[in-house]
């Protein structure tokens, strides 16, 4: 039987039925620098708790589930560099090993369910790479969205990956790409992109009902719901699309792979704007925090 260790607040919660939101740990270890990154962790599971559900970020520390994450904890994952970065492929691996890592959305996404946790709020999800034809670079985040039931909150495909491929891959796997009040995908810094959502719902209630609905069908996999950046925030996808093709060659022209690809791009983007990325990847995490725990009361 696997050992979940929850906080306080996290077993409390669960234990009353209350609303929790999931959120995933690579985002403090490999996706943000510090301060940044440990800021805006505190930042975003105050934004859950602000709209009334417990947020619940999972990692492993020294081989031991954990859901929930006290702020101490919080602050060692936001400066260590030795944390690995968990999915599916590797989970096993580090508990036998006790190490250290952060979960990204395909783990953090098999630990929710484990703990009967409903909704997932991230920024961007992994995809199909650019040139995946030669490379098969292709995130485990797509597989795990046909297999657990997990609704997931983002922004849409990270922008870095090719998004006609990924949507393509999600249709074929059977898993609804959900946009949240408009009909054009967000390409995550961006709000709006050139392709259409497959399918939009623009209340709360009625994605939480169609996650129950798809249980009730005995369909296997989640939902994956595209929440658009505020425009305010946004960096329009004109201006961020030759930034990404000039990051993404140079992670070819280095021979960047795998796992390093994602967080090296990313910080090659935030070089080339100057920073606004950050900012605006931010504010998108913010911003689907508070949309899940607008579901997750609704569950």
């Amino acid at each position: 039987m696997i050992k979940i260790d929850y906080s306080l607040e996290v077993e409390q919660a669960i234990k009353n039925n209350d609303p929790v939101v999931a959120l995933e740990s690579t985002i403090i270890t490999h996706g943000m620098p510090w301060p940044e990154n440990l800021n805006t962790a505190k930042d975003v599971e105050a934004i859950v708790r602000d709209n009334g559900a417990t947020p619940a970020t999972i990692a492993i520390i020294n081989g031991v589930i954990k859901v929930g994450l006290e702020d101490e904890t919080l602050e060692k994952l936001s400066t260590r560099r030795d944390t690995r970065k968990l999915s599916r492929a590797d989970l096993a691996h580090c508990l036998v090993k006790k190490e250290t890592g952060s979960t990204t959305v395909a783990a953090t996404m098999i630990i929710a369910d484990l703990a009967g946790i409903k909704i997932f709020a991230t920024g961007g999800i992994g995809g199909v790479h650019k040139f995946a034809e030669k490379t098969f670079d292709i995130s485990a985040d797509l597989q795990e969205l046909a297999k657990t039931g997990i609704s997931v909150v983002c922004s849409g495909p990270k922008a870095i990956l090719d998004i006609p491929k990924t949507l393509e891959f999600l249709e074929t796997l059977g898993v609804p790409v959900i946009t949240f009040g408009q009909n054009y995908l967000p390409a995550f810094w961006s709000s709006d992109s050139p392709f259409i959502s497959p399918l939009s719902l623009n209340d709360p209630a009625l994605i939480a009902k169609s996650h129950e609905l798809r249980k009730e069908l005995g369909l296997s996999g989640g939902q994956l719901i595209a929440n658009p950046i505020s425009k305010k925030d946004q960096i329009p996808f004109k201006k961020m699309e030759p930034i990404i093709i000039e990051a993404v060659n140079s992670a070819n022209e280095q021979n960047i792979i795998a796992k390093e690809v994602t967080p090296f791009v990313l910080s090659q983007i935030n070089q080339l704007t100057k920073g606004k990325s950050l900012l605006a990847n931010i504010a998108l995490i913010k911003n689907n925090a508070k949309l899940a725990s607008k579901i997750a009361l609704c569950f």
